[in-house]
């Protein structure tokens, strides 16, 4: 055994080595401006995670393990929050999320086809797709102009009798008005489904984003605030809506033993079920029509180096996101984002919209800026009705516009944004304030 031990040991050290050789110097090259790629986002990473990756690698479990495990329990301390289960990706987090509300255990409580579900169409698709797969009906609700977030004044408008949940996102980390939309989610017994893959680290009013409703989602692809390549949470306070999406994300079973674990509830062939013969084996019995969404214990491996470095990675998006705040904030060209006062964002990309001073169009400016190698981002779909995906649906029976979505429009047409990731040091960000106000200047 200590051959073993030594000979692991020494796997891990020179993996160590390898990142000091081969991806130090990468992360740490010198920025030419106009020549060095200003990417809108990226990874941020060291030797730890490159280790872990490998440490799980040589146990070779290869499913959700140990580190998934630690995981969960780790990202649920940071939150505040009962209960975390890791996904295979944000969209799944959703999905997930949605999903757990249309489950027969929960009664009159449960979604059902034809059920209405308050969203935005200015945001992120996977945040609408579920209930669209589902056969509920989104009711679009327009943002605000300042935060890019869901207008609360909007949404007794917005109300029917059919309504059962409010599906939203944190644009961009910037929390929306989460007092106002749970007020009224408690006025009408409604769901509420907190997508904050883009807000992991947001704070309203000192609490966590994504713990405020019932369900929070977060997502750890590579250019969100962690990551794990590819991956996903979803996390909730509730005990029963923990166990309906461990079964979703688990093949819909009833069961709850872990992989390679059996019998953890001590009468795996003694119950009864459904319609199935009496002691039918509880490993396969079903209670709900669900998927295989879990992780792999590398990816986990990787996200537990990075959930150590994430109250950093939260504090350096705040700092950058000042620096091209105050950049920024004097030209007449653009508007820039707004926040509520309770809010305390961790920043996921910079919004910038053009105002009716500016003499050119949002694709002039980004265009510029792309050909100055700086990447940019519209805002997702904009408007995501206006897609060749709801071509096929119909207005009215498949989906509702409650109002006007004017300001998502505008949106559409005038806003995009850049980067202010962890990795992004302050010669990039002056360089980009400079590239724009170069350009607005002209």
């Amino acid at each position: 055994m200590d051959k073993i031990k030594a000979l692991h040991d020494e796997i891990l050290a020179k993996t160590a080595e390898y990142y000091r050789l081969v991806h130090a110097p990468a992360q740490n090259a010198q920025f030419e401006p106009g020549k060095s790629r200003v990417n809108y986002a990226g990874r941020v990473f060291d030797e730890k995670e490159i280790c872990n990756l490998v440490d799980s690698s040589l146990e070779f479990w290869l499913t959700y393990g140990r580190y998934s495990k630690e995981f969960e329990k780790k990202l649920a301390a940071y939150l505040g929050i009962r209960f975390a289960l890791l996904v295979n990706s944000g969209s799944s987090a959703n999905l997930l999320a949605f999903s757990a509300l249309t489950s027969p255990l929960l009664g009159e409580r449960a979604v059902k086809r034809g059920d209405e579900i308050i969203t935005v169409a200015c945001g992120f698709p996977t945040t609408v797709a579920p209930i669209i797969q589902f056969g509920a009906v989104p009711v679009f609700v327009d943002v605000e102009s300042t935060t890019a977030n869901i207008d609360a004044g909007k949404l007794e408008q917005a109300w029917s009798p059919k309504c059962r949940a409010v599906m939203i996102a944190h644009t961009l980390g910037n929390p929306f008005n989460i007092k106002a939309v749970k007020a009224f989610c408690d006025k009408h017994a409604l769901w509420l489904v907190e997508d904050n893959c883009d807000a992991l680290g947001s704070k309203y009013d000192g609490k966590f984003t994504g713990t405020w409703g019932d369900i929070g989602t977060s997502s750890f692809y590579p250019p969100h605030h962690m990551t794990m390549g590819e991956g996903g949470a979803v996390y909730t306070n509730n005990p029963l809506l923990k166990k309906i999406v461990l079964s979703l994300r688990d093949w819909g079973r009833d069961c709850w033993c872990d992989s390679g674990v059996d019998n953890t509830c001590g009468c795996r062939f003694t119950k009864q079920f459904g319609k199935l013969p009496l002691g039918y084996d509880h490993k396969y019995v079903y209670s709900h029509f669900g998927y295989n969404l879990k992780v792999s214990d590398m990816q986990a491996a990787v996200g537990c180096a990075q959930l150590e470095k994430f109250p950093g990675f939260v504090e350096k998006r705040k700092a950058n996101f000042k620096r091209l705040y105050d950049g920024l904030k004097e030209l007449p060209q653009i508007s820039l984002f707004e926040k509520y006062e309770e809010s305390d964002p961790s920043w996921f990309g910079f919004l910038i919209t053009l105002t009716a001073e500016a003499k050119f169009s949002r694709n002039d400016l980004v265009k510029y800026l792309e050909s100055k190698n700086i990447q940019t981002r519209n805002l997702f779909a904009g408007n995501l009705t206006k897609h060749p995906c709801f071509e096929s649906l119909t207005e009215g029976s498949d989906y509702r516009i409650s109002g006007e979505l004017k300001n998502t429009d505008n949106i559409m047409n005038n806003a995009f944004w850049i980067g202010l990731f962890p990795g992004m040091g302050e010669a990039k960000l002056d360089y980009m304030i400079a590239t724009i106000k170069e350009f607005c200047r002209k």
